[in-house]
Order: C-alpha cells, then structure tokens, then sequence
C-alpha cells in the first residue's frame, strides 16, 4: 500500500481548499492563527513530506535541515524572501509560490491608497470623527487631483501592470516605468513610456512600488532617490518594507521633502514603524494588499494545488527554483 505524504500547514487558510489536501496527505494544521515561531517551526517539520507556510514564515536552513524528509515547500503568498531558496536548493526541494491570485486585488488597494493619499481621506475621517468639522470652504482640506496625473511604476511585473491598466484607462493618467519586471510590453502598447530610474523619480506625482525583495531592491528607495522627487510627490508601496529606507522616508515625509507616503509593508513586520505614526501625511495599513476574501480563498486553492501536482507527479506550477529538480 502507497504511504499517505504528510504535511505541516503552518496556520489556517482561507476557504475549503485543506478539505480537499486531507483527501490526498495526512496533514496537521497549527490551529492558532498567529505569527508562528521559530522553535513551533522546526517542531512542526520534523518527519513531514511538505510544508505550507505563510509567506512572513522564517523558513530558513535550520528549519529546513530540521525538515529532513520534506520533499516540497508551498508558499502562501507570492513573496518567498522569507525562505532560503538557496538552501531548499542544494537539498533538491521544489519551493512554489501563489502569484497571479492577488494581481488585481492588490492592484485596487494600491489604486485605493493613491487616491486616499491624494485626497486625505483618512486625515479627513479623523478630523471629522473627532468633532472638528464645522463646515464647508473653499480653501478646507485641500487635496491633489489624481486624474490626468503622471505615475511612476517601479516593477511592471503583473501587479504594477494591473495598476497602469487602471491608471491609464481609468485616470487618464501617464504612466512611466523602469527597467524592472517583465510585463513591460503590454503597459508599452497602453501608452506607458519607459524611462531611467531618475527620471521616473523626478517626473512623478506619484510613485508605486511593485518589486520583489532582492538584494538590488533592497533600501532602493534612500535618501537619495527620495531627494529626487518633488515635493508634492506621493509614494506608495504595497510591495516589501525594505525595499524603502523607512528612517529616510519618516524624515523626508516630517521635513516636508515629499508630500505623502501610503504603506501596506514595513521593514521589521509586524513591529509598527514608530518614526512614521505621529506624521499626518502617511498612510499606514496591515499589510492588506491581498486581503480580500476571493483573492485569499484563490491562494489557498494555488498553494494546495502544488502539493497535489507534487503528490501526484504533475508538472509544477509558479516553481520558483527549477534547479531543485535537477537534483532528483
């Protein structure tokens, strides 16, 4: 008789897409659902044939030297910087991610975040929930217009593609992006225009982050990228926390050297980024990019349905390090 693969899922997941991995694995779920810690990791791996995790999950070389049978890692998310890619590697373990079910949703909140930060919504909802409003203007609570205005997109991956399409059709805005991601054709056909990084940061109203965690991403945005936008300018990152050099962005912002900033990531999460809390022109928000019901429940079925192509000798989908194969 065929062993049924076990597998450690690191917390619940949205939808019924477990219901269906039960079918096809043992499987044991941590059931809190928290942030899991280090020690309940290499606990959790210990004679397990797979691994789902989260992508905020520290799966490092202990733990996957700890998971000494694991045969796949299935990354909810479509961010994978937390595990050591290099070390499942060298060990033949296939890592998969979930890009694609959270394009379009993450798309809308960045759009979102634009035009709340253009328009100071959120100032707007606290001065009113706090009894200050005592009527209409001219001059009251003026914003920027996000229609007609110029985008800089860095990273025109699928996300930062899905929000020029927004963008352009839907704001009439220009839309310029650099050399980063690898949709860039088709916001090229839309009207987008490529430029150098400089150029981008200088011509912008706003600007929106769409690149994965790299060591060249990584404090792309410094002090000096930020001296080079203008001062209204309003940048928005819905991408990775250290992709931006949060203690340079908390001074530019407090300084007034750009006009706002909307974040859904931060460098040390979930830590609240102290610097940026008491300044009024940032929005800050839980790392809610995809958090929607569909777009989660799709993930879900996506980082499933890579532990069932594995258990089932399938052709992987969105593998992230092909080599690991060659060392069957």
């Amino acid at each position: 008789m065929k062993t049924r693969p076990s597998v450690f899922v690191t917390r619940p997941v949205p939808g019924s897409a477990l219901d269906r991995l039960r079918k096809e694995a043992d499987v044991e779920v941590r059931e809190e659902d928290t942030i899991i810690s280090k020690n309940e990791l290499l606990e959790g791996v210990k004679g397990k044939d797979a691994l789902l995790c989260i992508l905020t999950d520290p799966v490092d070389q202990d733990v996957i030297v700890a998971g000494n049978q694991l045969k796949i890692i299935s990354n909810f998310g479509a961010g994978f910087d937390k595990i050591d890619v290099a070390a499942a590697t060298r060990r033949g373990i296939p890592v998969t991610n979930t890009p694609g079910a959270l394009t379009e949703t993450t798309a809308d909140m960045t759009m979102g975040l634009i035009i709340a930060a253009a328009r100071r919504i959120v100032e707007g909802d606290k001065y009113t929930r706090e009894c200050k409003y005592d009527g209409w203007g001219p001059s009251f609570f003026l914003g920027n217009e996000v229609h007609g205005k110029t985008l800089g997109v860095i990273g025109m991956g699928k996300i930062g593609t899905a929000l020029s399409r927004r963008a352009i059709h839907g704001f009439h805005m220009n839309v310029l992006y650099d050399d980063y991601g690898g949709e860039r054709e088709k916001a090229k056909e839309w009207g987008a225009r490529c430029v150098s990084m400089e150029t981008l940061l200088k011509e912008s109203d706003f600007i929106s982050l769409h690149v994965p965690l790299t060591p060249k991403t990584n404090k792309l945005i410094d002090e000096r990228a930020l001296k080079h936008m203008k001062p209204t300018a309003v940048l928005v990152n819905t991408s990775r926390g250290d992709v931006i050099d949060q203690h340079a962005l908390a001074r530019a912002l407090k300084n007034k050297e750009i006009g706002a900033a909307a974040l859904d990531v931060y460098e040390d999460e979930p830590r609240c980024p102290v610097e940026l809390i008491p300044l009024s022109n940032v929005i800050l928000i839980p790392h809610t990019g995809s958090a929607t019901k569909e777009a989660r429940s799709a993930m879900s079925d996506m980082a499933v349905d890579a532990l069932i192509d594995f258990f089932n000798g399938r052709t992987l989908q969105n593998l992230v390090n092909p080599d690991a194969l060659k060392k069957g």
